[in-house]
């Protein structure tokens, strides 16, 4: 039994350096990146609530969207703009969303709808409402990403739920000035999204 606590306290220490040592890569490359630094707060909001509302509804088929909850995005996270009756969550992700390393972190341009079913929404999209929250505040990428895994760790954070999914199927969107198309890769796409957001074709999934 002591050994067991032991080696679990080591993987946690493992994967917490393993994080914190991305964090300071990232930041470490930040200088290097178009957007080094968070732009004007104002440059990561819609021009209008109503825009975001139909933009995160586009991401999911309007079966599933037309009765799912909404939230937007603003100046002090995200909040509800509709109460769903299916269990489906959508909304627009900004750019701290992608991994700490990725050069579009701080990208004020990037939009991704994004619809959550009711385990993903349980699960996982309190780690985007958590991070949110957190670059609102002010905080680093490494103050952001420790206050997550601390978060995980005490179980302020749910573990991820079996069958968390989402769909991403927007054409809509923007995810990334890399691709040369704003919206190439993802729509079309219903995902699991404990695993980078790589999933099978499909138009619904239980």
């Amino acid at each position: 039994m002591q050994g067991m606590r032991v080696r679990a306290i080591a993987m946690k220490a493992i994967a917490l350096g393993f994080l914190l040592g991305t964090a300071w890569q990232a930041i470490a490359q930040d200088a290097k990146t178009p957007y080094p630094k968070m732009a004007p707060i104002d440059q990561y909001f819609a021009e209008n609530r109503d825009s975001e509302i139909a933009l995160a509804r586009s991401a999911a088929p309007e079966a599933i969207s037309r009765d799912a909850g909404v939230m937007v995005l603003g100046p002090h996270g995200y909040e509800t703009a509709f109460q769903g009756k299916n269990g489906f969550v959508c909304m627009v992700e900004r750019s701290w969303t992608a991994p700490i390393d990725d050069p579009d972190f701080w990208n004020p341009k990037l939009r991704a709808p994004i619809c959550f079913n009711a385990a993903a929404a349980r699960s996982y999209l309190p780690r985007i409402m958590r991070k949110t929250d957190l670059i609102l505040a002010g905080r680093t990428k490494a103050q952001m990403m420790e206050a997550i895994v601390a978060g995980i760790d005490k179980k302020e954070l749910p573990a991820m739920e079996s069958g968390a999914m989402c769909y991403m199927l927007s054409k809509r969107g923007y995810l990334s000035d890399r691709d040369g198309s704003p919206n190439r890769g993802l729509h079309g796409r219903s995902t699991n999204c404990d695993h980078d957001r790589v999933g099978a074709t499909g138009e619904q999934v239980p």
